[in-house]
Formats: C-alpha cells, sequence, structure tokens
C-alpha cells in the first residue's frame, strides 16, 4: 500500500487529522440526523394526514408487517430505525469493495459524501422521506468503510500507533456525535424538523471540503487487480476469518444494547425522566444523545493515556481482553438503568441516573468500538482488507435490525425488564470472548496478552 508523506502531528501521520475531522463533520451530520428520526416519526411523519404523502410508504410499511407482523406507531418508528441503521452499517460491505477493486477508496469517499448531502436535504421533505433514506444508506456505504481503510493504510501492519490512531478516530466520531444533537436537535425539536435535517446537509458539504483539502496527505489510491498475488484470499486466511467471525458475533451482541441509546432510549427519556431544571427550564430529549458522546470525549484521553503506559510497561491487555472488558461493563450499564426504573416507584426517574449510565456505557464504549474496528483493519486478509473493514459494521446492521425488533417488547415488558434483557444480551458478548480469547488469540495470529 503506497503511504503519503511521512510529515506528523502529535506523532501521527498529517493524514489522520484530515481524516478524523472529516469523520467529526459527516458523523455530525448522520447523528444530527439519527438523533430526531425516532422522535419526528412518533411526533409527526407516521400521523394519518402526514403518512398519505409519503411516497411509496404504504407498500414499503406492507412489506415491513409481512416480516414482522402488525406494527403499532411506536413499534414502527423503531422498526423503521433499526432497519434504516443496520442498512447505513451493511453498506460498507460492498462499500469497500468498491473501494478496494473499482474506484479507490479516496473516490469512493468523495462520491459517498456528495449522495450522503443529498440525502440529508431530501429530509427536507416529507415526500422523498424514503428516498432520502436510501441515498443516506447508498452514500455511508461508500464512505464509511473506505474511510476507516485509510486509517489502517497510513500505518504499517506492526505499527503501536494503529491502536491509538483508530481510538484518536473514534474520537473525532464522537465529536460530531456530541455537538450534532446540540445543533440539529435543537433545531429540529423546538424550530422544526427540517431545520434539523437541512443543518444535518450542510454538515456533510462541509465534511467533503475538508477531505478535499487533505487528499495530498492520504495514502494513493490502490485498486487490487484479480492477477496481483495480493489480491486473492489463501488457505491461510481461513483460521484469519472463522476468528474475526466469532468477534463479529460479539460485537453484534453488544451493538444490539447499544444502538437502543439511539432508537427506544429517547422514547424513554421523554416520557419517564425528569428533565426538569432549574426555573421551569426543560432538557431536550435529543441533548441526551449529547451527554452519551460528551462522556465518551471526557473519558478517551484517560482511557488513551492508560493504555499508552500500560504499553510503555508491556502490561497493555489485548484487544479481545479489551472488547471483553466494554462488553461487561456496558451490561452493567443496562443493569443501571433496570435499577433506576425497578427503584423509581412509578415517579419519573431523576436525570442524574441517567447521567450515571451514559457515562459507564462510554467506559464500555471505548473498549468495543475503536478496538474492534483496530483488529479487524490489522488482522484482515490484505486481499480484502477495505472489504474487511466494511464486514465489521455487519455487526452494527446486525445489532441495529436486532434492537429494532426488541423495541417492540418496549411496550409489553417493564421498563427494568426491557433494559435488564439488553444487560443479558450484552453480557453474553463477554462471556463468549472470555472462553475463547486462546483460540482467537492463534487464530487471528495476535501476540498472545
Amino acid at each position: 500500500m503506497s503511504r503519503p508523506s511521512s510529515d506528523t502531528v502529535l506523532g501521527h501521520p498529517k493524514g489522520l487529522a484530515f481524516i478524523v475531522f472529516t469523520e467529526a463533520w459527516e458523523r455530525f451530520s448522520f447523528y444530527g440526523m439519527q438523533a430526531l428520526l425516532v422522535l419526528y416519526m412518533t411526533g409527526k411523519l407516521l400521523h394519518p394526514g402526514t403518512i398519505e404523502g409519503v411516497v411509496g410508504f404504504a407498500g414499503f410499511r406492507a412489506v415491513l408487517e409481512g416480516v414482522f407482523g402488525h406494527l403499532s406507531t411506536q413499534a414502527l418508528a423503531t422498526q423503521i430505525f433499526g432497519l434504516y441503521g443496520g442498512l447505513i452499517y451493511l453498506s460498507p460491505v460492498l462499500g469497500g469493495l468498491v473501494g478496494d477493486r473499482l474506484l479507490g477508496r479516496g473516490r469512493a469517499v468523495i462520491l459517498g459524501a456528495i449522495v450522503m448531502a443529498v440525502g440529508h436535504f431530501l429530509m427536507a421533505f416529507e415526500t422523498a422521506f424514503l428516498l432520502a433514506l436510501t441515498a443516506l444508506i447508498v452514500g455511508c456505504g461508500l464512505l464509511k468503510g473506505n474511510l476507516a481503510a485509510q486509517v489502517g493504510d497510513l500505518y504499517a501492519k506492526d505499527d503501536s500507533r494503529r491502536d491509538r490512531a483508530f481510538s484518536i478516530y473514534y474520537l473525532g466520531i464522537n465529536v460530531g456525535a456530541f455537538v450534532a444533537p446540540l445543533v440539529c436537535g435543537t433545531l429540529g425539536e423546538l424550530y422544526g424538523w427540517h431545520y434539523g435535517f437541512s443543518a444535518a446537509g450542510v454538515g456533510m458539504v462541509v465534511g467533503l471540503f475538508v477531505y478535499l483539502a487533505g487528499r495530498r496527505h492520504l495514502p494513493a489510491d490502490v485498486i487490487a487487480r484479480g492477477d496481483d498475488p495480493d489480491a486473492r484470499l489463501t488457505r491461510d486466511d481461513i483460521p484469519v476469518l472463522a476468528g474475526l467471525a466469532v468477534v463479529l458475533l460479539t460485537a453484534t451482541l453488544f451493538w444490539t444494547a447499544q444502538s437502543q441509546v439511539w432508537n427506544t432510549y429517547p422514547l424513554w427519556v421523554r416520557d419517564h425522566l425528569d428533565r426538569h431544571v432549574l426555573f421551569g427550564l426543560v432538557i431536550p430529549v435529543t441533548w441526551f444523545q449529547s451527554i452519551d458522546t460528551f462522556a465518551v470525549l471526557a473519558i478517551a484521553p484517560l482511557s488513551l493515556w492508560l493504555w499508552r503506559r500500560q504499553a510503555a510497561r508491556g502490561t497493555e491487555p489485548g484487544d479481545l481482553q479489551k472488547m471483553a472488558t466494554g462488553c461487561a461493563v456496558f451490561a452493567l450499564a443496562c443493569v443501571w438503568l433496570g435499577l433506576a426504573e425497578a427503584t423509581s416507584g412509578g415517579r419519573p426517574v431523576a436525570a442524574l441516573w441517567a447521567v450515571a449510565f451514559h457515562f459507564t456505557c462510554a467506559v464500555g464504549y471505548l473498549h468495543v468500538a475503536p478496538i474492534g474496528l483496530a483488529l479487524f483493519s490489522r488482522a484482515g486478509p490484505p486481499a480484502v482488507n477495505g472489504m474487511m473493514i466494511g464486514v465489521y459494521y455487519l455487526s452494527l446492521f446486525a445489532g441495529s435490525v436486532a434492537s429494532g425488533w426488541l423495541g417492540r417488547f418496549y411496550e409489553t415488558l417493564t421498563r427494568s425488564q426491557f433494559w435488564l434483557m439488553h444487560a443479558a444480551v450484552v453480557g453474553a458478548g463477554a462471556v463468549i470472548l472470555l472462553l475463547l480469547k486462546r483460540p482467537l488469540t492463534r487464530a487471528l495470529r495476535l501476540a498472545p496478552r
């Protein structure tokens, strides 16, 4: 893989900074729209008088209910959100292949950013709702996996900075995700849904210009050819692919629980959390998504410092151990929400319970999300490395779809039972990783730690 110049910023290639800022703006647009989506559907779009005007929606709903059965308005909203979120993370599998074999990663990122911007602006028109979601799915597929793969392209396979680079990359994701609900969410909730969606489109355009400005600092596009020995899988790659499949399963369990933070959780915040503060002010629902990402931003520097210090001493946990820890911590966060409901006595839950939930989630997130992506980048066979980054996002696809399906139980279980169910799901991921740590370490050719 051809790499750019060796110019560095804070010990990392200069191209990393442009990728991180591009991703921050892309995630601003994505999370800004996502923070509003369920609230928009349950609050306006899916109600009589509005839904009839959405092009193609009657047929789309018939297909959904043919698969999942009859859906109430709330269940329909969470299922659409889950399916949309899932397809957003399924599409990078094909997008990574397009970047590897057809366009090159840089051109795929540029095309994806343009299509995503179009999708965000289409969200301002109710009639184009399904077309807008389709454009966002296609655009994200081209952009997401290829942009993440370029992070790995900046480093040699054995470069110890790779894990920290992906953690910095995820820091950019969370900067965008923190600001988005404060801007897009506030505009959408308080001034009009379409103002929020349009602000997301502006963010995507800014991200595109940042990426174009940094192109000379990024790896050159290299398109793999079928007659290139590096473009073919070998028998030695089979154990690696099998090991990554197990990691994919455990990541899916994590994302099933985590996806509810953007799906059913906002409905819980809206209806069952005490959001009143001084002078009669009420905290907007979408701001709690910002608290979630603020917690990640606050804890990430401490995690990076700790892992760097451990690496210097030779005691840094391996990727599999980090991911097992993250799943276990996230399970505790879900138990915490279940406890909040069980002890509320039917009264609104105090906001401090939610704040503590988000900070606990952040610890789990930092141990799973960037680490899993770095693991797929490191262990993925060279012939399909870009596509394997996309394959990692299959865990987000499956987890999002599963969370959408589990969302229906929010209306039938007690709220405490609902969150404890998710604790069991993500806790199972920790158990699997701990039980299979040794064989997975061998299969993925990782250093024993």
